[in-house]
């Protein structure tokens, strides 16, 4: 996709004529850019990444390669929320046949569900969720699903430091499976479970931080002008899709990311996508934020 890139346009997708939408995200925040308004970083390049299944080219190429199998319908929509008329370029491939699903498999590694039957397949989901900003002293939740069998696949994140910085990245990301009352999986700073160390870089040595990309996980912009050494309000853009070590769910997956810094919780503005797969076609009905609430500078 390139044109308009941005809040105003909402991506949906829904499975075998459900009515609820399995995607749901504006198509910035789909692909990883949710400052949809900000496309020059903090070194005057346009914020560019190359992952494993999501990337942004220079101007404004975004591309995704999830697999997404179905049996018997699929529909693919665009609504414009905005108050002008907007301009956008397209391309959708697809395949038919069993080997539709052979993609999905060799990714994870595992044979998936089997989309030949009525009402069981592998079917993909994104969400959007923000939080602007986020309650102080109360993590932000990222997904929680319930009733549901499924693998997540990944997070896309966006956060906008609100005053001084004090090592916001002190936070830990926490998934619960299957109805767990303590984290299944803890990890630790935010830094760590995006694949980065010490803050980024900007712990030690040089004390500014430093962009990265990789297959599955990357800090790939910085926005904002000011390299103080933490004391500025920058926006950070993340990704980590768990197409190795994917976390499986027979029953529910909420996932959680602490909102800390040195001095304890923080009140940062939170904006992600996350993506999964499960065997039931239907999406959530959490209703997105109005259109002038996902207003991101």
């Amino acid at each position: 996709m390139t044109g308009y890139t941005g809040h105003s346009f909402i991506l949906r997708i829904f499975w075998e004529g459900e009515k609820t939408p399995a995607v749901e995200a504006p198509i910035s925040a789909f692909f990883g850019m949710a400052y949809d308004e900000n496309w020059t970083d903090r070194d005057g390049r346009y914020p560019c990444y190359q992952s494993a299944v999501l990337s942004i080219a220079p101007g404004r190429g975004l591309n995704s390669y999830f697999v997404m199998p179905f049996l018997r319908h699929c529909l693919v929509t665009l609504e414009n929320r905005g108050s002008r008329e907007e301009t956008l370029f397209y391309m959708i491939e697809g395949v038919r046949g069993e080997g539709a699903l052979s993609g999905l498999n060799g990714l994870y590694g595992v044979r998936c569900p089997d989309n030949g039957e009525e009402g069981k397949g592998w079917y993909f989901h994104a969400a959007y969720r923000q939080e602007h900003p986020v309650t102080r002293g109360r993590a932000y939740k990222a997904l929680d699903i319930r009733d549901a069998e499924g693998c997540f696949a990944g997070i896309t994140l966006a956060v906008g430091l609100n005053g001084n910085n004090t090592c916001f990245v002190e936070g830990e990301p926490k998934i619960y499976l299957d109805g767990d009352t303590w984290p299944t999986i803890n990890y630790t700073g935010t830094e760590d479970y995006f694949g980065g160390a010490y803050g980024f870089g900007n712990d030690i040595e040089q004390h500014q931080y430093q962009t990265y990309c990789g297959l599955y996980q990357g800090m790939f912009a910085i926005l904002g002008n000011s390299r103080e050494f933490y004391n500025q309000q920058q926006r950070f853009l993340f990704y980590r899709f768990h197409l190795t070590d994917p976390v499986w769910f027979h029953q529910s997956f909420r996932m959680t990311l602490d909102n800390l810094g040195w001095t304890g919780p923080r009140y940062d503005d939170y904006t992600s996508v996350c993506y999964w797969y499960q065997t039931s076609p239907g999406g959530s009905a959490e209703p997105l934020p109005a259109d002038g609430d996902m207003i991101m500078k």
